[in-house]
């Protein structure tokens, strides 16, 4: 267990939650790493840090990025959006980096939903940065105060900047000499503004002396709300920054006069000064606009967005609009428990987390750096998952898009670019499955069966109504079973890192044979519901056929083998040196029905055994510490890191639910508990931990290395819609089903009380479970006082429903 109460949260020397969760402070800036949050909407995604660092992009962060970033910065997490103020004696930046040297009479962070907010203090000027993006236009503000709270009279100069790329990032990363010939940067007056583009666009990804001989159809301008025209200006970097200098020191800056650089070639940056004067206690409130417009409308789009802009109190309405989102997403549950991180993050961040990820996927972070792969089919159908709770059209119309990109076989692409839409067809084995599992999840959710008669375009020819796209999916993955009735490995299943396994085609997945178990059997339930007889029929006997070689082939005694390579030796068995037991294949074994009574309790037991760690079960035990080429790239890791050993949250996610829903309820909740962040991070200590405490990793170090207890690759993980859905689903046990939201808690005995608000298709349930010894029946649920002897809460749209569920439950 956690080394503390779990009515309070634990001690963090970098920040702490506000009372209502809905800000994470940090009131240290050298974090042992950097601290993140997004701001987006639909066309306009950024990222920043606790410091001011990060990027942005519109709709690609390959294709279309407008910041850039150098992911091996020194010092870290540069360049940024910076805004530096000079007083005449000296100068500093608003965000710590990069003048970060200096000393701070206040430093102040606060990563919020949307919004991050960096203030601070020195030599009696007190600033208050407000980044985010407005929910509509495709742009982001930085929302300045300053105030003066001296007794002098104040002349400042101040200078916001940010360095640009315009364009495709992994073309500027690999190719910047030549590319920065193509860039423009100007000052256009009539706007009051810079504004920048590119005649020249690379948006392939395949590298050849053929030139696309395409225009970058997008212009950048940045602009302030003040009412007067700049001091001064930049558009070239080698101008502001200068000679043998850095972000740190820009000549611009140290001098107090810009340059007034436009550009036709070089590295392009936008930089503006304005003089400022501040009489004692007087303050002072702007903006700085970063945004992003078609360039053969540019002259008709701009100009009417800063006027709009420039109005008093316009920038605070859009900052209003965007807490007032998020307020509305995250209402639709609520939950109060007596452990204080679960809430945190069932009723805050994880659910934010999930929304990053849904938009974002693995695609554009600290971690992914969106330059290579895209939009993965495997994680959309995950991620969206978690906002399916408040957004259910957003995710009908992604569950659309990711059908658009299944070829008329029932394969599909691995990964797709939106805006080339492009992809890899890469035959991985479990691709296909999980539009099916996303299809099902969603009409769970909102019953709205109608989507299943869709007509959706196939990604080569033809088109179908969702309901072919499922069964065609299914149908696909059986027909490529083997003669032993399992499924091919292929080059990977969910564990890419296996990805040499069954390159010969002759590889078999146990995983994967699990997994489409469970969804064979989720299948049947759809089509009875749906009155399709012979269609559930049919998925069940397939189901007992795979079934039944699992457990005549891949039962090892006490746990399932990973799998079979090519030449039909199993890994993942107690015959193995290393690698001898994996956890994918056991969680599955117990969620899809395969493993049941004392066959599925020994398997859970053995990861207990062989796989626990103080911060969850590691994929897999002993880490591989020699390379087998034909096991893959699991075996190159570093012993105890990343799929090689480690403590990879999502998979042990997995083991979570699986102990839960097989009745070993307080087993379940201590893994689940040791690996929330807000405990994981004090448990290995917050300078070890790194990451940031408030989101998820995507995995932990493993006692099998010396740095166990460090998390890496956050925010943009799988893991976090799966402890989401488990938290709510199975823990509190508001679990969608077909015919209606059915309450079927597994919570802690030590809980006492939990109140829950649920709004599920237009009803809104207001839920308090009691349990406890003084019970004289095992259970007993009242809907609005009256005894209801059904699982399933009634439904009735437009009312609140009061739900009172007692269960009894040993002292």
């Amino acid at each position: 267990m956690s080394d503390h109460s779990q009515n309070s949260l634990p001690h963090n020397p970098y920040g702490h939650f506000t009372p209502e969760h809905r800000e994470f402070v940090i009131t240290r800036p050298d974090t042992p790493a950097p601290w993140v949050n997004y701001l987006w909407n639909e066309r306009y995604q950024a990222l920043i840090s606790h410091v001011g660092g990060g990027f942005s992009f519109v709709q690609d962060p390959r294709d279309n990025r407008i910041l850039r970033f150098r992911y091996n910065s020194l010092p870290w997490d540069q360049p940024g959006r910076y805004l530096y103020l000079h007083d005449g004696h000296e100068y500093w930046s608003l965000s710590w980096v990069p003048t970060q040297m200096l000393v701070y009479d206040h430093y102040e962070a606060r990563h919020g939903l949307g919004y991050t907010t960096i203030a601070t203090a020195r030599r009696d000027l007190w600033s208050e940065v407000t980044y985010f993006v407005p929910r509509e236009q495709a742009l982001e503000c930085w929302l300045v105060k300053l105030e003066n709270r001296g007794r002098e009279y104040k002349r400042v100069d101040l200078f916001a900047y940010a360095e640009l790329c315009l364009g495709n990032a992994l073309n500027d990363l690999i190719n910047q000499p030549n590319d920065k010939h193509f860039s423009q940067v100007r000052f256009r007056r009539d706007w009051r503004a810079l504004a920048a583009t590119r005649n020249y666009w690379k948006n392939t990804r395949g590298v050849s002396v053929e030139q696309p001989n395409q225009d970058w159809p997008f212009l950048v301008y940045f602009a302030t709300t003040l009412p007067q025209e700049p001091d001064g200006f930049d558009g070239g970097k080698d101008h502001f920054i200068g000679r043998w200098r850095s972000e740190a020191n820009p000549a611009a800056v140290q001098r107090r006069r810009c340059f007034d650089s436009e550009i036709t070639h070089g590295d392009p940056c936008v930089a503006l000064q304005h003089g400022l004067e501040l009489a004692p206690g007087a303050a002072l409130t702007f903006a700085v606009l970063l945004g992003v417009a078609d360039k053969t409308a540019a002259d008709e789009q701009v100009p009417p967005l800063l006027q709009r802009y420039r109005q008093g109190g316009a920038v605070a309405a859009a900052l209003a609009q965007v807490k007032a989102h998020w307020h509305k997403h995250l209402s639709v549950l609520q939950v109060e428990t007596p452990d204080a991180a679960f809430n945190a993050l069932i009723n805050v961040w994880t659910r934010y987390q999930t929304a990053v990820t849904f938009d974002m996927a693995r695609n554009a972070g600290y971690y992914h750096g969106g330059l290579l792969f895209g939009t993965g089919i495997r994680d959309q159908c995950q991620d969206l998952w978690g906002p399916l709770l408040a957004e259910p059209a957003a995710v009908r119309a992604r569950l659309i898009e990711v059908a658009s990109y299944q070829f008329a076989d029932g394969s599909t692409l691995h990964n797709y670019f939106r805006l080339a839409r492009t992809g890899e067809r890469t035959g991985h084995s479990d691709t296909p499955l999980w539009l099916p599992f996303a299809l099902m999840n969603y009409l769970k959710e909102t019953g709205d069966f109608a989507l299943l008669e869709e007509s959706v375009p196939f990604y080569d020819h033809g088109e179908a109504v969702l309901r072919r796209h499922l069964t065609l999916a299914l149908d696909y993955v059986i027909s490529q079973l083997t003669a032993r009735h399992l499924p091919r490995f292929g080059p990977g299943d969910w564990n890419d890192t296996l990805d040499y396994v069954g390159r010969g085609g002759a590889g078999e997945t146990i995983w994967g044979a699990a997994f489409l178990c469970y969804l064979l059997r989720e299948a049947g339930v759809l089509f009875d519901h749906l009155g399709d007889r012979e269609t559930a029929r049919h998925y069940r006997a397939v189901y007992e056929q795979v079934k039944a070689s699992i457990n005549e082939l891949a039962w090892d005694g006490r746990w399932y083998v990973r799998g079979f390579k090519d030449n039909g030796e199993a890994f993942g068995s107690h015959r193995d040196r290393e690698g001898q037991i994996f956890i994918e294949p056991q969680s599955w074994a117990v969620l899809s029905g395969v493993a049941t009574g004392a066959r599925a309790q020994q398997t859970l037991r053995s990861v207990r055994e062989k796989l626990m760690t103080p911060f969850g079960p590691q994929i897999v035990s002993p880490a591989y510490r020699t390379v087998d080429p034909a096991i893959g790239l699991a075996t190159r890791c570093v012993p105890g890191k990343k799929e090689n050993g480690a403590v990879f949250n999502h998979a042990a996610a997995w083991y979570v639910c699986a102990e839960l829903l097989h009745g070993e309820t307080e087993l379940g909740w201590q893994t689940y508990r040791d690996m929330m962040p807000i405990n994981s991070s004090s448990r290995a200590g917050q300078d070890r931990y790194k990451t940031e405490p408030y989101v998820f990793a995507e995995y932990l170090t493993s006692p099998e290395h010396p740095t166990a207890g460090e998390a890496s690759h956050s925010w943009l993980t799988g893991s976090a819609v799966w402890m989401l859905r488990i938290g709510t689903d199975v823990i509190l046990g508001l679990q969608p089903t077909y015919q209606g939201l059915k309450l079927d808690p597994h919570l802690p005995a030590a809980w006492r009380r939990v109140r829950v608000r649920r709004e599920f298709r237009g009803t809104i349930y207001e839920i308090e479970i009691e349990q406890g010894a003084k019970f004289e029946a095992p259970r007993r649920l009242l809907v609005n006082g009256e005894v209801c002897d059904d699982d399933v809460l009634p439904q009735r749209p437009g009312a609140v429903l009061h739900v009172h569920l007692q269960r009894r439950v040993a002292a």
